[in-house]
């Protein structure tokens, strides 16, 4: 695990020479690209620097820690590597490739991609069973490389600029490289006030992209060509009974944990006391010969507190466990939090992720995880019809809309018939998108200023309409999973674990999102993953020998955070003192009279506005931290970014 930055020019021949006062500037760029991210690898720095390329990393040290150093190269020197990440089919890809005469010289996963790209090709990712961020230079082809895992567990950021391709790990390399206008995207913008999160392949920064997941990038004469190697299969093709399926995933995930255990430094786990992190530690437990270490975080508000279920697996399976508990007092953070994501992320759960990965690295520097599993085997309240909402779909579409628009009108601004209504206006599709979106798009319309509204371009939930006509063969169901897996898994729920983990330099493995775990479930039926409204079946089927019953059955809670409860009580002010600023409502991207109206029904509790108010204080925190360059305790604040102006 580490992080990678780097540069190549197309503007410089291959085989010419450069001066060495060239050679040293860019090796200074390089280095200052690789430090903001320091925390991803405190253990190691590498950089390789000829004409037109530049390659380092920062090196987390967790397998061959002596022969692992990067950048890597090949027998003849012509193809370098940086790599972030995990393979655990390293060695299988190793005995392959030597009996087509490759050589080795480390025991290190890394080299392994090296000698497969020379054998294979750019069809070496799919060969792939882990996750990574790569970055390949090819001399001889005068090409760069960028690809990323199937699911997106590892993250990977790029620009062009100037005939140069720049990437890194996180944004901030980015904006070391000096590379990185303050131009505010105001799609992404639009796209994280529906989601929490921007989009999989924009970013908040006008001038800088993601690489999507199964995705992988060539750079060749100045050209930036993406394509994708991978992708989810579209059919369920699985012809046994349940009690096969049951058996076969209990065996296909035991053989995922066991591979996710390799490593030569201190491993454990992130519990919560749901199914999927109680799966993962209790085949952990099976496999390993010393107690597991686990580590868990609670709350004092009982609604959100999941301690007593984490207790009771890491008691049935005799875990060496530690807890936390986060209390109003852990916001203090949030200056740090924000700059780790170096984009607006309002995802609440961030917060215990942070602090469990801090009390995690007091133990362990690899840590497995539970995520994946709501997506892959149907584990959200969405996925489940409302029942009120329901009977109504046995009436035409049209009839439905025609009473909604009839009744809409004469409800009051917040009454909660409106949203009934919403949900009775739309066929079941455009209701999951609504489950998914927290400022409806009217809303939206309402905060812009008229500057705003007039630059969008398109509207965020178009991003998930498009994504579901895909999968248009499979049920309503499996479209649902198929597309949190490719948009709400990578940008929320992994780019929040990979951020506050590497925020504390521990590796977060995920073996559910193993690529032998995600084939298989891709082919169950819907209807094995949930049955008769119980969600998780046949997930919970198979782990029914080894997990208590109070587990399997309790109902999933979430990993949720009390902001409400702290909003109002002694945090009240932090709105307030943030969202009423001058500063805030000069920026001409809000109509200021519309937050105000949002804090005051929050605060008069006529409406819950507190996801929405979270939002727009997280937004305002960046854009001081970011763009204008303010921000206390920022890895950023150095870089001294120009003001922004909204550009009409």
């Amino acid at each position: 695990m580490c992080g990678i930055a780097g540069f190549a020019d197309s503007t410089a021949g291959g085989g010419g020479q450069q001066s060495p006062a060239r050679l040293e500037a860019e090796f200074s760029l390089v280095h200052r690209m690789c430090d903001v991210i320091r925390h991803r690898g405190p253990d190691d720095e590498g950089m390789h620097v000829e004409p037109g390329l530049a390659l380092g990393m920062r090196r987390l040290s967790i397998i061959d820690l002596a022969g692992g150093r990067q950048p890597m190269h090949n027998e003849t020197r012509t193809i370098w590597i940086v790599f972030n990440g995990e393979i655990y089919n390293y060695r299988e890809l190793r005995r392959e490739l030597e009996t087509r005469g490759h050589q080795f010289y480390t025991s290190s996963d890394t080299e392994s991609i090296v000698h497969a790209y020379e054998e294979w090709g750019e069809d070496a990712f799919r060969r792939l069973r882990g996750m990574f961020g790569v970055a390949i230079w090819d001399q001889p082809q005068r090409m760069l490389l960028l690809a990323r895992d199937r699911s997106g567990i590892k993250p990977l950021h790029y620009t062009e600029r100037g005939g140069r391709l720049y990437f890194g790990s996180e944004i901030k390399s980015l904006l070391a490289a000096g590379v990185v206008a303050p131009r505010l995207n105001l799609d992404a913008l639009d796209h994280y006030l529906a989601f929490l999160y921007t989009p999989r392949d924009q970013s908040m920064f006008g001038d800088v992209s993601k690489l999507p997941p199964g995705h992988y990038l060539r750079w060749q004469d100045g050209r930036a060509d993406v394509r994708q190697y991978w992708q989810v299969a579209a059919e369920e093709t699985f012809t046994g009974t349940q009690d096969d399926a049951a058996e076969q995933l209990r065996t296909v995930l035991a053989d995922a944990v066991q591979s996710h255990m390799v490593s030569d430094v201190p491993l454990g786990a992130f519990l919560s006391g749901g199914v999927d992190s109680s799966a993962v530690v209790g085949m952990m437990a099976r496999a390993s010969a010393r107690p597991v270490k686990t580590f868990s975080i609670g709350f004092d508000e009982p609604e959100f507190d999941e301690l007593e279920h984490a207790r009771t697996v890491a008691r049935h399976f005799a875990t060496d466990h530690h807890e936390f508990v986060v209390r109003p007092d852990g916001l203090s953070i949030l200056d740090r939090l924000i700059a780790h994501f170096d984009e607006p992320f309002a995802d609440s759960s961030a917060i215990p992720t942070w602090y469990v990965s801090e009390i995690a690295r007091r133990h362990v520097t690899v840590v497995l995880s539970g995520d994946g599993g709501d997506e892959l085997f149907g584990g959200y309240d969405r996925y489940l019809p409302h029942p009120s909402v329901a009977r109504f779909d046995r009436l035409p579409l049209p009839g439905r809309r025609g009473m909604a628009a009839l009744v809409w009108p004469h409800l009051p601004h917040g009454a909660r018939g409106k949203n009934f209504l919403r949900h009775v206006a739309k066929n079941a599709d455009q209701r999951y998108v609504d489950a998914r979106v927290f400022f409806q798009p009217d809303e939206r319309a309402s905060l812009y200023s008229p500057d705003v509204r007039r630059a969008l371009a398109t509207h965020a939930e178009r991003a998930l309409e498009c994504r579901f006509d895909r999968f248009s063969g499979l049920s309503l169901q499996a479209r649902m999973m198929r597309v949190d897996f490719e948009t709400y898994l990578p940008e929320d729920v992994l780019t929040k674990v990979d951020r506050m983990s590497m925020a504390h330099s521990i590796e977060s493995r995920v073996p559910i999102l193993d690529n032998e775990v995600i084939e298989f479930a891709a082919t169950l039926p819907s209807s094995f993953k949930i049955k008769d409204g119980r969600r998780k079946y046949i997930l919970k089927q198979a782990l029914r020998p080894m997990l208590p019953a109070g587990i399997l059955e309790r109902r999933k809670q979430g990993f949720g955070v009390p902001l409400g409860v702290w909003f109002r009580g002694g945090l009240t002010d932090l709105f307030a003192d943030v969202l009423h600023s001058a500063r805030t409502e000069q920026r001409g991207y809000f109509e200021p009279s519309f937050i105000r109206r949002l804090i005051r029904e929050h605060l008069a509790g006529a409406r819950d506005h507190t996801l929405r108010l979270w939002q727009l204080l997280v937004f305002e925190l960046w854009h001081r931290q970011y763009l204008d360059g303010s921000g206390v305790g920022s890895p950023n604040a150095h870089l001294h970014l120009a003001p922004f102006t909204l550009r009409r």
